[in-house]
């Protein structure tokens, strides 16, 4: 049998040919992927400096200064010192449910941003059921803090991640019941879907004007599912040292760290997208209509001006949680189960009946 050595070379340089795609392929899913991750990061520092300015300002104090302009690399330098540090382990702890109990909590938090829409169709995976993707997904953080805490195996560390379960279930239910409302509202659970809903109207077209009550109803929720002021009992200091953070240091305290601005940044980017009308212009349409084509436009410019608009509206509304930390004192936990339970799950169960009836009657 006689083999032509052009048809082997044809066929090697075939093969070449499909693995080189294969390698392109992957590159091109990974590279979103990585400049999410990047912008996230870049966000959170943003993030932690502004805290600290406006804190600093609250208290008519002096803020980061020195570590580069006005401060900016004062938490870039605050992540290197904890990078360096050493890590400990408690002797007899649970090493496993220790180590891998940060993890949980950053990881869980990461996935929520794969459904948000950052621009004009700009967004990772574009699901029909993207908020309750989010939903599912950050009710695994939880479990994440209270393996950590069993694992410290430190009674303070423990009552802080059975506080942190108790409070998560608690808030998570008001929170659903109010983005339900919502999906109702634009009759779609995809974040893409309800941003275009609110876009006829501009300013006007908000959900924040066609559902108020559930607006404060998600906006204390989302602070409690951040565990921020007045929601921060499951680490409180002067009742359980630091919660289930006590015996953690290094790099495994920093995770934790992120993880609740992770959170802080995902929930202000879905109130832009549930009720500030997300990458649309807060233009009124009657008025400048032509304006309103910027927010379909091509290209670099519309997807920059996209990209621009709902970042503005995320860190405006960020001012109102951080104020709200160096502003109200912290509540005891039965208040903090009391207002979840006797009082912002039947709000927001009438807010849903409500919303259902002007539905119903509008067919």
């Amino acid at each position: 049998m006689i083999i032509d050595t052009t048809e082997v070379q044809d066929i090697n340089s075939f093969s070449r040919l499909e693995s080189l795609k294969e390698v392109y392929g992957i590159i091109w899913i990974l590279i979103p992927i990585f400049t999410l991750v990047l912008g996230i990061t870049i966000g959170v520092l943003v993030i932690v400096w502004l805290e600290r300015e406006i804190s600093a300002g609250i208290q008519q104090r002096i803020g980061p200064e020195y570590a580069g302009p006005l401060g900016i690399l004062q938490a870039l330098a605050d992540g290197t010192k904890l990078l360096f540090k050493e890590n400990l382990l408690p002797s007899r702890g649970d090493t496993r449910l220790f180590s891998i109990g940060p993890s949980i909590a950053v990881i869980s938090i990461l996935l929520s941003y794969s459904v948000i829409p950052f621009g004009y169709h700009l967004v990772l995976a574009d699901l029909n059921i993207g908020v309750f993707l989010w939903i599912a997904i950050s009710s695994i953080a939880p479990i994440g803090l209270l393996m950590s805490g069993y694992g410290s195996n430190n009674k303070y560390s423990f009552l802080g991640g059975l506080r942190a379960a108790a409070q998560s279930i608690s808030y998570e239910i008001p929170l659903t019941l109010c983005v339900l409302s919502i999906s109702l509202l634009s009759n779609s659970s995809s974040t893409v879907d309800i941003v275009e809903a609110q876009s006829k109207y501009g300013f006007w077209g908000w959900n924040l004007w066609r559902q108020p009550i559930g607006f404060i109803v998600f906006l204390i929720s989302s602070l409690a599912e951040c565990e921020r002021l007045p929601f921060d009992l499951p680490e409180a200091e002067e009742e359980l040292v630091a919660g289930y953070q006590t015996e953690y240091s290094g790099i495994k305290f920093g995770l934790f760290y992120v993880a609740s601005y992770l959170n802080l940044l995902v929930s202000s980017f879905f109130v832009t997208v549930l009720y500030l009308g997300g990458w649309n212009l807060s233009i009124p349409y009657i008025f400048v209509s032509e304006l309103f084509e910027i927010n379909k436009a091509g290209g670099v410019f519309g997807t920059t001006i996209s990209i621009f608009i709902t970042l503005a509206k995320t860190y405006l509304f960020l001012f109102i949680p951080i104020t709200t930390r160096w502003t109200l004192p912290r509540l005891r936990m039965d208040q903090l189960l009391n207002l979840g339970w006797k009082f912002l799950l039947p709000i927001s169960l009438g807010n849903l009946l409500l919303t259902t009836s002007s539905q119903l009657l509008s067919l």
